[in-house]
């Protein structure tokens, strides 16, 4: 199983593709602390299609909570702030993949972590948009996992 940590996501229609997404391989979503949407709005709901119902959602008020939630578990925080590749990480059913707010990314306290990872890409560019990074991230999880 796949576990995608959304932490305060801003964008309703990325966080319904990643519904879907989540929806389609069965992996669980977490959503933490703030949203910058309400789960009722159309443009969530829309990205998010009928897939919605399908999808094993989670809201969670903190990290801190989620933590508590799964003492053992493994989280990777996904930033381009690190020079760890995602690809050379060999991930465990049940891991959790944290993924930051669209215009700030996670806060230093989780990029300095050292599971903090990196999708490479090429120098000078910002940053990959959301859906497209959890994308790339479950399907390496999936590949390896055999899933």
């Amino acid at each position: 199983m796949i576990n995608i940590v959304l932490y305060e996501p801003e964008i309703p229609q990325n966080t319904g593709n990643i519904a879907r997404l989540c929806a389609c391989t069965g992996a669980s979503l977490y959503l933490v602390g703030k949203l910058g949407f309400a789960l009722t709005d159309k443009y969530t709901k829309r990205a998010g299609m009928d897939y919605w119902e399908s999808v094993d959602l989670h809201k969670v008020n903190s990290m801190d909570d989620l933590y508590s939630q799964f003492p053992d578990g493994r989280f990777f925080y996904l930033t381009t702030k690190s020079k760890k590749k995602y690809t050379d990480i060999k991930f465990l059913d049940g891991d959790f993949i944290v993924f930051g707010p669209e215009s700030r990314g996670l806060p230093q306290e989780y990029v300095t972590q050292e599971n903090a990872i990196t999708i490479p890409m090429v120098e000078g560019q910002r940053s990959l948009n959301l859906s497209n990074s959890v994308a790339i991230v479950a399907y390496e999880i999936i590949r390896q996992l055999n899933l």
